[in-house]
């Protein structure tokens, strides 16, 4: 069976309720977020997991847990978010009120993660997933898995701004089976 991957954002927390740009800084879960996670335990019980990823955050994590796939998950830094740098914590208007022209996905960040960078990261976890046969959940944040599914099918970077991930959602990365396998997104943005 060839790989499936089911990338799972983690459940709310304060910052991204108010749209703050969260990376390094390590947010828990607000109480709604947690039972946005629970609520991914009953359509992701349903799917047999050969392995379970996730990002080192404790949202992550957590979410990984309430969603019922903690046993056995692996921590994996590459499904971090993407490194906001000086941007951390800021929401997009306060961005934008000192560089209206400013662009995630095109521009990266200032003492953080360039769009090549990101692009790097994502292709190496990719690299990894891809050799795993059967479904794979990874447990990772907002940016960073719009990338994934960008790069899942072969887009830059830039075509990430197009894929909204909200919290405790769900998407699955797999292929369309034609003649030969085509890398396609199954399911995008999903929530239970």
């Amino acid at each position: 069976m060839p790989t499936r991957i089911f990338v799972v954002r983690h459940g709310e927390t304060e910052w991204s309720k108010s749209g703050q740009h969260t990376s390094r800084t390590d947010i828990a879960l607000t109480a709604g977020g947690e039972e946005g996670a629970r609520r991914l335990a009953p359509v992701l019980s349903r799917v047999s997991f050969v392995r379970v990823f996730t990002s080192p955050r404790s949202r992550a994590r957590s979410t990984c847990a309430l969603a019922g796939l903690s046993a056995g998950a692996q921590s994996d830094v590459d499904l971090s978010e993407w490194d906001y740098g000086s941007l951390e914590g800021l929401t997009t208007r306060e961005i934008h009120a000192a560089d209206p022209e400013w662009n995630l996905f095109r521009d990266g960040c200032a003492g953080g993660e360039s769009p090549d960078q990101v692009s790097l990261r994502a292709d190496r976890a990719l690299g990894r997933l891809r050799l795993i046969e059967g479904n794979v959940a990874v447990f990772t944040h907002g940016h960073f898995g719009r990338v994934l599914a960008a790069r899942w099918i072969g887009l830059p970077v830039s075509a990430a701004e197009r894929f909204v991930l909200g919290t405790a959602s769900l998407g699955i990365l797999g292929f369309e089976h034609g003649d030969r396998p085509l890398a396609a997104i199954e399911l995008w943005n999903a929530t239970p």
